[in-house]
Order: structure tokens, then sequence, then C-alpha cells
């Protein structure tokens, strides 16, 4: 991919609506493996979403290998990212936050892409650390949280990185509507990113086909040895021994093992986000693709053939996670980091909007 025509007087920007919405938000993901977006409006107890759209890009594609975005992956990102602007555009949204994770993270030329992405898009990407990948990451998913339990563990799954965060439900503050919640004040205990996701994990072992019991082990076992060193969250182990905690699940992968064993015709957000599973059932659907080729795995309506060379190390990431923090029960989520991000978008406006009236009424005569 070349560089950015210095001819460019100004930077294009998403094409507008001819009213834009100060209540429309759009908050936009660009990860190691797909492109996001969410548009949506804010309610009373969270947000409406009136907009969405989601690509798999690959944008980290062989990037463990050579530490550079490829040109074919940044092409296929910007394709996408054109899509989201000219929907931000026509929808009219006011407030867009739109971010990059671990590819643009770790690739020699990552910030010169996001430069690029300004220039033929209008999009400002802004490259986050894992940190705040993993607490837009739990804002997102704060709803789904079981209030009734100790503890909980929110993995995300992602291409290039994988966040865990565990979270202290006995901490004052979680009664708050996820909208008031900002992200910055959430009950995380304890939290760490690993530099490894289904891309990065599938390349470094590539399957057989068709794929066996030692390879998917392999994968499980490599993924342990980065996590079982971490010591931050032991203060909550107890409540997972105990059964007194649960995981939540947030990334394709995960999505499309419930998909799997709801035994859906067809991928449905609504039967799948929010969906309790049980560490057996999360176990048995991997198994049942085990047995599978990928061509198989493709044919699968709720994997595709986009994702079939994927859904096994997502499954290893979370067997991986089961097996040094066991708790029987698994709540599935189709949200995350970009309902992280609407929720911050929503929280900063509405802090903005109470300065504003605190000093509009400190300047007003006694």
């Amino acid at each position: 991919m070349g560089q950015a025509p210095n001819a460019v007087a100004e930077r294009p920007r998403p094409r507008q609506s001819a009213t834009g919405d100060s209540r429309t938000f759009a908050a936009l993901d660009l990860g190691t493996n797909n492109c996001r977006l969410l548009i949506a409006t804010p309610t009373a107890r969270g947000f409406r979403i009136i907009d969405a759209y989601s690509r798999i890009v690959r944008l980290g594609e062989g990037l463990s290998r050579t530490g550079r975005l490829s040109d074919g992956a940044m092409e296929r990102a910007i394709h996408a990212l054109s899509v989201c602007a000219d929907k931000i555009g026509r929808r009219g949204a006011q407030r867009v936050r739109a971010v990059a994770t671990q590819a643009c993270r770790s690739a020699a030329n990552g910030a010169q892409f996001v430069e690029e992405v300004a220039a033929r898009t209008g999009l400002r990407l802004s490259i986050i650390s894992p940190r705040e990948e993993a607490r837009l990451s739990v804002a997102g998913c704060l709803s789904l949280l079981d209030r009734e339990a100790d503890a909980a563990l929110v993995l995300d799954v992602g291409g290039g990185s994988t966040e865990l965060s565990w979270i202290d439900l006995a901490a004052p503050g979680l009664d708050v509507e996820p909208r008031r919640l900002a992200h910055w004040r959430l009950p995380i205990r304890a939290w760490i990113s690993v530099p490894v996701g289904v891309v990065t994990l599938a390349e470094r072992f590539p399957e057989a086909d068709p794929p066996d019991a030692a390879w998917f082990r392999s994968m499980v076992e490599a993924m342990k040895s980065h996590i079982a060193p971490f010591r931050d969250a032991d203060c909550l182990r107890e409540a997972f021994t105990t059964g007194r905690a649960h995981l939540v699940g947030t990334s394709g992968a995960i999505t499309s093992l419930a998909g799997l064993h709801l035994g859906l015709p067809r991928y449905d957000r609504n039967q799948v986000d929010g969906l309790w599973m049980t560490r057996g059932e999360c176990e048995a659907a991997a198994g049942r693709l085990i047995g599978l080729s990928q061509v198989e795995r493709g044919r699968q309506p709720c994997i595709g053939s986009d994702r079939a060379d994927l859904v096994l190390a997502g499954a290893a990431i979370l067997q991986a996670v089961q097996e040094l923090w066991p708790c029987e029960r698994v709540r599935v989520a189709d949200r995350g980091l970009r309902e992280g991000l609407l929720l911050s978008l929503m929280s900063e406006r509405r802090r903005g909007r109470s300065r504003r009236r605190r000093g509009g009424r400190a300047a007003d005569p006694a």
C-alpha cells in the first residue's frame, strides 16, 4: 500500500447528512480479524441501535510472521472502513469514536496505516491500550453480569490478543444503570492482556485435515502457559472454587459455539446474546468441531467459511481459561468493546452537560 498522497490539502471526512443529530453516536472497532460498527441513540436505560456493520477483514493476517500489516490486509480493512464512514455520514452521527486494537498496536507500520485510513476515509482511528480495551469490553458486558454471584471473569477473545478481567461483584456501585457507570470506575479487581488471539494461535498451530485432539490440546496448553503465571486475581479464586463465580465470554468464536450448541439453522443474536451454557456444553460443542474438517466446519450455519479456520483456536482459548479458573456457568456475550465505546461516549456527553449546568448556576447572581 502506498503512502497517503501529499497533494491532499484536507483529509476527507465521512459524508454527513444534511442535519446531523447530536444524540446519534457511532462506535467503530477495528480488530485483528474484524471491523465492527454500531450506530445508536441513547434511551432511558441504555441505547437503541439504528445501524450496524460487521466484516471479517483479517487485518492481522501474517502479522505474527512478518511484524507488518500486509498490503492486501490493509486494503480489505480500508474497504470496510469506507463502508463504515458512509454509514456514519448517512446517519448523521455527530459523536464518533473509532478505535484500533492489537494488530495496529503491534505492527511496525500500524501508525502509517492509521494515517492512510484518515486520508482515504476521513475516519480517525485511535490505537487504544490493552488496558482500555479490557475496560471497554467489561463496560459493554456489564448488563450480563449475574449480581447474585460474588465474582465474574470477562473473557474477550480477539484476533490478536485476549483480555481477561476479574470482576468483584460484591463491590459497591454495581446497581447503577450501565449507561451511567463510567468505564474507568468499574469494579475490576485484576486484568491481564495476552498477546495471543484466534488469528495468532491458529497461525502458530496449523491444523491437519482433519484436525485431532492432540493438535487441539497443544493450543490449550500454549494458552494456559500465558495465563497461569498471573497471580493478581488470586484474591477472587475462592469464589470460583466454591461455585460463586461465573464466566462471561465475548468473541465470535464463543458465539459460534453457542449457535452450534443451540442447533440454530442460522445465527440469531437474540437467542445467543445472554445465553447461559455449562462448561460441559462448551467442551461438547468444541468436541463436535474437532471431528470436522475445515470445509465441514464452514458449512455450519453459525460458523461459515470466514471463521472455519479460527473457531477451534477460540474454543481452545476458552477451554484454557476454564481449566485455570473453573466455573460451571458461562454466559455468552454478543457484545463487548463497541457497546462499551457507546456507553463511554454517552457518559462523556452527560458529564459535559452536567458541568455546563453547574457552571451556569455558578454564574447566576445570588
